[in-house]
């Protein structure tokens, strides 16, 4: 299955593998550019919002993504069993967030284990999985703020949750490891889960679930493959045709958000009009052509002036505005722009999913070469969250 997914990702590379912010002209079936630049701004936006009719529009020019088969061996219930968990365990947390939790609680073993819970945080999953599961947690987490938070919760609702301070891509935890049955991640980050996963393996740790997220935050600057198997088909399929996959490549697997409100979604519009509307800007002012990306910088930006705007953003870039800007042209450069992208968007977002399976294979596909017994699940409705993948692995070496 790894296999198939890798090949086809890899044969349709050239309609996902790019950035639409910095290649205007791809390379595609003229067939698709023409149905492409014929959708009016209503149908990318009724595309855009409907992954199923998106699927369906674009079949005839990528079947091969409508026959990968599904990864997950169980999924779960759209309504999953209810905790009766006391309000007052459950302060701090989010609706969702807590829906997500219980939605996980119930994909666990219930009798009594030692769990380790990883990049804890307060230890929100840890407080409640010791109250329902009355299973002994060791909460590893690297700022203290929280660990020290975390652990007065515990103490204030006597539950056997300790937490321990620690920066876990530096920490080997031999001692912790030893002392539990699993592991347990809740959308653990990039690298933090990999070295989950690596350092469990290592400790021979007899169960491990973990629900990966962010597999873009990892510290190389390529991801060269988890798994044995992996790396084979990615050097193969990806490297040696100089694709390697990238960061950048493996942000695609998580853009996607199913939360946003009207208002979120409208001021993330603006923001995409308003950088392209500052490249614009950037190519009169310094004469060069290529796409200068800007970093990420708080929403408030884009509730304000565009002049603002682009006054932080030349400074980033260290270039002098001129006294004068023609704000409205380069408003409706940066929508055309924006529209452009978004039509382009449509065919990389096919690709999201898949990704994001092929990334969870690989993972798994890790595992098992380690000698765990894999299942991968879906712990929750993709509507509660996108990152509904849940890794559940038994060990099958004996310590």
């Amino acid at each position: 299955m790894l296999k198939q997914y890798v090949t086809t990702l890899a044969e349709y590379a050239k309609y996902w593998q790019f950035s639409p912010f910095e290649c205007s002209r791809p390379d595609w079936n003229p067939t698709l550019v023409h149905y492409l630049v014929n959708l009016s701004e209503a149908e990318i936006e009724e595309l855009a919002a409907d992954s199923r009719l998106s699927f369906a529009c674009f079949s005839p020019w990528f079947p091969k993504l409508l026959v990968l088969p599904d990864i997950a061996d169980e999924v779960a219930d759209a309504a999953p069993p209810s905790y009766d968990i006391p309000f007052w365990l459950t302060n701090g947390i989010g609706g969702r967030k807590l829906a997500q939790i219980e939605a996980l609680l119930a994909q666990l073993p219930t009798q009594p284990q030692r769990l380790m819970e990883w990049c804890a945080g307060k230890g929100h999953l840890g407080r409640l999985l010791s109250f329902t599961h009355q299973h002994s947690v060791c909460s590893v987490e690297w700022q203290p703020a929280l660990c020290e938070a975390g652990q007065q919760l515990a103490q204030q609702h006597q539950l056997p949750q300790q937490f321990i301070q620690a920066d876990v891509l530096q920490h080997g935890l031999d001692e912790q490891w030893a002392q539990v049955d699993g592991a347990v991640a809740l959308h653990a980050c990039g690298d933090l889960h990999l070295q989950l996963l690596r350092s469990g393996a290592e400790h021979q740790v007899q169960n491990l679930y973990v629900a990966p997220c962010c597999y873009h935050l990892i510290q190389a600057d390529t991801y060269a493959g988890l798994s044995a198997y992996g790396q084979q088909l990615l050097r193969r399929h990806f490297m040696y045709v100089g694709r390697p996959l990238t960061r950048a490549d493996l942000k695609l697997a998580v853009q996607e958000q199913v939360t946003a409100g009207a208002r979120v979604a409208r001021l993330r519009q603006q923001e995409v009009q308003w950088r392209l509307a500052y490249q614009q800007l950037y190519q009169i002012v310094s004469g060069q052509l290529h796409y200068r990306p800007l970093p990420s910088v708080s929403k408030h930006w884009f509730s304000g002036e565009f002049l603002d705007f682009a006054k932080w953003a030349a400074q980033q870039h260290g270039i002098e505005l001129p006294a004068e800007v023609d704000v409205p042209y380069l408003l409706a450069s940066g929508e055309a722009e924006r529209i452009r992208v978004a039509r382009m968007d449509l065919v990389r977002h096919l690709f999201r999913r898949p990704l994001e399976a092929m990334l969870v294979l690989d993972r798994a596909q890790y595992l098992q070469e380690q000698g765990y017994q894999v299942q991968i699940k879906e712990f929750c409705d993709y509507n509660l969250t996108p990152r509904n993948f849940l890794i559940s692995a038994q060990q099958t070496k004996a310590k």
